[in-house]
């Protein structure tokens, strides 16, 4: 028997280092060859790592939640003599990995992971989030899952693919009969890691580095959903159905024309402020992992369809885990919406760098005084915060005001010039 080292991956783009995610075995598990061991995330995105032998786990170099630098040992597998696949490279032989400092990882505080022969693994903690990959959560999603439901086989009740298809297959457990109100004396400790971890630093320094002004006015969208059912109901096969942040992107694009202050960044260590060119518009996506913002670049230059197909497939990237670093970044303006449970207002934190954020409110009628009678009218809030340093109040109000003005008169989105 032999030893293999498996070191972090050098996963592109100048990235030095990566936290460590989540394990996908724990020590003494089988590995076999390509099988995936870790995840990894640098930036927003989350890299799987697979194993290039087949062995046996004797050691795991951190803790979920650490950072790991690139080439250092990540893992040693023990393997048949002689047994390697994917050979080490001169630099790996020169640099023999540390002697262990008895590391714990998370999984070996659970239980024991089950072996392919265990009939009746344990369900997960309904307060504890299920391990499982991507692709296992939007399946999971699509098929109206919850996986904590699922009792899973993997590697530390990791839930596969199969487990979800044989929890559809036998049908919902039907759940145990409640056994009256109990006091609750237990408390848990969560360690916020990866995705989770980043937007309580992002938010953290965008609210201390930011002087937020909030502006919210309500818009009355009756003409641009009758316009936009009507353009949903004769829309060509391919064409996407249209939602309405496709016409708020067309007029974001037409107000900050006009105000270019809007669509910048702002480097607030070296004093300068740079207006784009290019609109860049991040649109922030709800994901099993936590917020995400994907990026439709180059708004500017895209129709309405084209604006709602690209902002739908980014936004199922996003929320498989497939989106790359540079579909999630580089946005010079960002719009935040939650849909139907919009509420009535909102105060949306900005984006660093950036300078100006549209809160999009839900759409509800409401009786509106038209100076002789109520109407109904379908209204919708928008609720947009501004970097105070850079954005006047009276600025602020004339960019909405705009944009107010463009989705009230959907006809005027159109317009060129």
């Amino acid at each position: 028997m032999s030893e293999f080292v498996i070191k972090m991956p050098d996963v592109g783009e100048g990235v030095a280092e990566a936290e460590l995610v989540e394990w996908h075995v724990k020590a003494g598990d089988p590995v076999r060859e390509d099988m995936v061991i870790a995840a990894v995330m640098t930036d927003k995105a989350t890299v799987e790592i697979p194993s290039p032998v087949a062995g046996t786990v004797v050691w795991l170099a951190a803790e979920v939640g650490e950072k790991i630098a690139v080439k250092a040992p990540l893992m040693r597998i023990e393997t048949a003599s002689g047994a390697t696949p994917s050979a080490p490279t001169a630099a790996e032989k020169s640099s023999p990995a540390p002697e262990p400092k008895t590391p714990v990882p998370a999984q070996e505080k659970s239980a024991e992971a089950p072996s392919a022969a265990r009939v009746s693994p344990p369900k997960q903690d309904p307060a504890e989030r299920p391990i499982a990959s991507p692709a296992v959560r939007l399946f999971a999603r699509e098929h109206g899952v919850d996986l904590r439901q699922v009792q899973g086989s993997g590697p530390a009740n990791r839930v596969l693919r199969e487990d979800v298809e044989r929890w559809l297959a036998r049908g919902p457990q039907a759940p145990s009969a409640p056994s009256g109100n109990v006091a609750r004396t237990a408390t848990k400790e969560i360690k916020l890691t990866g995705l989770r971890r980043r937007i309580a630093e992002k938010m953290s320094f965008s609210t201390s580095r930011i002087p937020h002004i909030t502006y919210v006015e309500e818009i009355d969208m009756t003409a641009l959903e009758e316009l936009r059912a009507t353009m949903n109901r004769d829309r060509k096969e391919e064409q996407p159905k249209l939602t309405v942040l496709p016409f708020i992107m067309r007029a974001l694009v037409k107000a900050v024309a006009e105000q270019p202050t809007l669509n910048a960044t702002f480097d607030d260590e070296a004093g300068v402020l740079t207006r784009h060119g290019a609109v860049n518009i991040g649109m922030a996506t709800q994901t099993p992992v936590g917020l995400v913002v994907a990026v439709v670049k180059h708004a500017e230059a895209r129709g309405i369809w084209d604006c709602a197909a690209e902002m739908g497939r980014l936004a199922e990237a996003a929320r498989a885990g497939t989106a790359t670093r540079d579909e999630l970044s580089g946005s010079t303006i960002t719009v935040s919406s939650l849909g139907a449970l919009g509420g009535i207002a909102s105060t949306p934190i900005i984006n660093h760098p950036e300078v100006a954020i549209i809160g999009i409110n839900k759409i509800a009628v409401r009786p509106i005084w038209d100076g002789s009678q109520f109407i109904p009218r379908k209204m919708m809030n928008l609720s947009s915060s501004f970097d105070h340093r850079i954005v006047d109040g009276w600025d602020a109000a004339t960019f909405i005001q705009r944009i107010r003005v463009l989705l009230e008169t959907p006809a005027l989105i159109f317009m060129e010039g």
